[in-house]
């Protein structure tokens, strides 16, 4: 028979009467399939509520007061799993498997290859796929490099790291996730080791692959997508995208409106130099046209050079008037 370990027993303190009873029946259910109660992985979480069965809302709540207990005691809460939330909430489930085949359509349209449609395309390919598969635009802007970890090569799941939470994110045979991630963390690792937008456009202009240049970011703090610009230019100083982009280039591929991402073209030069006037034009200048700018120029020089007494003379009044006006001041009151 599994014992609690010491700190689980805890888990109850600062619950309410209620959420203390929910705790309690999972710890006793915990002990009655020898599992530890905490650090409970997902999997557990989802047989408790199949072998507890139960109404949505009661079932939510179970949920709540074990992701509390959890994340109090410094673990990954198990109910932010995709799959649990999708079961306790049948409309959320509807409504993303909508966005998740309208996606999936989006995807066989989005460029990963041409420049600079192709960089544009794999970083907003791994924003749709994210959204698609639970993940809120405000998480998806908080990610980091070190956050994400993909099973397998081009097949499996990703595991995110989301304000403490695990989020296991599984593969679908529409949206190959750990693929589209893999084709942005290609590009991130070239520009890791090359460094300059010149040398990846090369690449992407002739049509070569960056397979070999993703890397494992396992302590990187940088932002997992950046902003670019219109020249495919991305920050100097790593930035993160903030949600409002995210959900604006969401919706702008969802849409059908996505901008096509193509280079800007180049104002081209005259190829003869304009015309130019000549110096020698034929004026005659007055012979003592110098002589006269130096001496006016003198003149203001002088004329100029009590100006700064001036200015002190105004504030030492300025100075006593307020003085003055301070005494009366104190004299009324």
């Amino acid at each position: 028979m599994y014992a609690t370990p010491p700190g689980a027993g805890d888990g109850s303190l600062g619950l309410s009467a209620r959420d203390r009873h929910v705790w309690a029946l999972f710890t006793d259910w915990c002990a009655a399939t020898d599992q530890p109660p905490i650090p409970a992985p997902p999997q557990q979480l989802a047989r408790f509520l199949h072998d507890n069965p139960a109404v949505p809302a009661t079932q939510r709540r179970r949920v709540s007061v074990i992701n509390t207990v959890h994340r109090r005691q410094g673990h990954p809460a198990p109910g932010t799993d995709e799959a649990i939330r999708r079961a306790l909430n049948t409309t959320r489930a509807a409504r993303l498997q909508r966005r998740s085949a309208l996606v999936a359509e989006r995807l066989t349209q989005i460029p990963i290859a041409g420049w600079p449609a192709g960089l544009f395309g794999r970083r907003d390919a791994l924003i749709l796929a994210l959204a698609a598969a639970g993940v809120g635009f405000e998480q998806i802007a908080r990610l980091r490099r070190r956050d994400v970890t993909a099973t397998g090569d081009h097949s499996g799941s990703l595991l995110l790291s989301v304000d403490r939470d695990r989020i296991d994110l599984p593969e679908s045979p529409e949206i190959p996730l750990v693929s589209i991630y893999r084709e942005w963390t290609e590009v991130l690792g070239f520009l890791d080791q090359n460094y300059g937008t010149r040398t990846i456009a090369r690449h992407f202009e002739a049509g070569r692959d960056l397979a070999g240049f993703d890397a494992v970011y396992c302590t990187d703090d940088r932002p997992l997508l950046t902003p670019i610009n219109r020249w495919g230019h991305t920050p100097l100083t790593p930035a993160p995208l903030t949600a409002r982009a995210i959900t604006a280039i969401t919706q702008a591929h969802l849409s059908g409106k996505a901008p096509a991402h193509t280079v800007p073209p180049r104002t081209s030069r005259p190829d003869t130099a304009p015309d130019m006037h000549s110096i020698d034009d034929g004026r005659v200048l007055d012979p003592h046209y110098y002589e006269r700018g130096i001496a006016a120029r003198r003149s203001a020089h002088k004329d100029l050079t009590d100006v700064t007494d001036l200015l002190d003379d105004i504030e030492d009044r300025a100075d006593q008037l307020l003085a003055e006006l301070d005494s009366i001041l104190d004299d009324v009151t």
